[in-house]
């Protein structure tokens, strides 16, 4: 059985993941997807190459284009 308590304790909690979570969140708003939207937000230049949230650096594609392109 999946301890929920447990997983956010160890992982979902911790002060970067929250960080992370509302970067994607700001990222979502920005780009106009409302919740339950499949849809992803991508960055063109990608966070971890020194890239930003502003929405000049953003644009919607699907789940599945956004994950095989990972952040190369």
């Amino acid at each position: 059985m999946r301890d929920y308590r447990k997983e956010y304790d160890n992982y979902h909690g911790k002060p970067q993941q929250i960080k992370n979570r509302a970067q994607r969140n700001a990222a979502r708003s920005k780009a106009g997807l409302s919740v339950g939207d499949k849809r992803e937000v991508d960055h063109k230049n990608p966070i971890s190459k020194g890239g930003s949230n502003q929405k000049r650096n953003l644009h919607v594609i699907s789940r599945e284009t956004n994950r095989r392109k990972g952040s190369s």
